[in-house]
């Protein structure tokens, strides 16, 4: 007993002919399903259908993760791009003044931060007021207080790289451009031995640049090279 087709010849071709792109469409295959289960009666349990349900549902988890581990490669490539394309512009000053000017200029701009303060301690504090005429983003501190900004004041250990949300005020070391700032990243120097700590911090206006849920692998490179370049200077 033979049956005439109900479908139109055209599509019936079509199917025919490449069956395999009517399997990989997803929201086709789906509604399939749905119109045999609805056939079989409310009494009938398809196991097959379950099980394709929970295969498709386990086959959109795995492309949500799959996204997302591409977009996270992505930006972790864009930050790394990102970093070494500031250290190349760091490591171009040749005078002292310059490198200082650049870090508020280019390197900030590179880093797509706001605002960069570099901070070293002294000994002899009192003595060294006239640093800060050097540039506005070298400032002197007396001993202790770089732990001190990176812990605000509690007994815990430092680490290399800090970064958290935070409202400055204008006896901050941002001065006039603390109201802005809302999220920063401590790096602490460590300038080799006989020598006193120093401390570079960005300050962001967005709150959500800087957060402590972050990884800070790429700027403790950062970190490792503009100690390199300061021991330089120091020198």
């Amino acid at each position: 007993m033979s049956t005439k087709p109900q479908m139109d010849e055209s599509v019936r071709a079509k199917i025919m002919s490449d069956p395999d792109a009517l399997l990989d469409d997803h929201d086709l295959m789906r509604t399939l399903v749905r119109a045999n289960s609805g056939g079989q009666g409310g009494n009938i349990v398809d196991l097959r259908g379950i099980a394709m349900e929970r295969l498709e549902a386990r086959l959109d988890r795995l492309e949500d993760t799959h996204r997302s581990v591409i977009a996270a490669a992505y930006e972790n490539l864009a930050g790394t791009n990102q970093i070494h394309r500031a250290v190349l512009r760091m490591m171009d000053a040749t005078q002292f003044e310059v490198f200082l000017r650049d870090l508020t200029g280019d390197v900030a701009d590179t880093l797509r931060v706001d605002v960069m303060r570099l901070i070293l301690e002294s000994e002899t504090f009192d003595d060294t007021a006239g640093i800060d005429k050097v540039s506005d983003v070298l400032r002197a501190v007396p001993i202790g207080t770089i732990d001190d900004y990176i812990t605000q004041g509690r007994h815990m250990s430092v680490r290399p790289v800090t970064l958290r949300q935070v409202t400055a005020d204008e006896d901050s070391f941002y001065g006039e451009k603390a109201p802005y700032v809302r999220s920063e990243a401590c790096l602490k120097l460590d300038f080799g031995p006989g020598t006193l700590p120093g401390l570079l911090i960005m300050g962001s206006e967005d709150p959500h640049q800087f957060t402590p849920q972050q990884g800070t692998d790429l700027l403790t490179f950062f970190g490792g090279i503009f100690e390199r370049a300061m021991r330089r200077w120091l020198a």
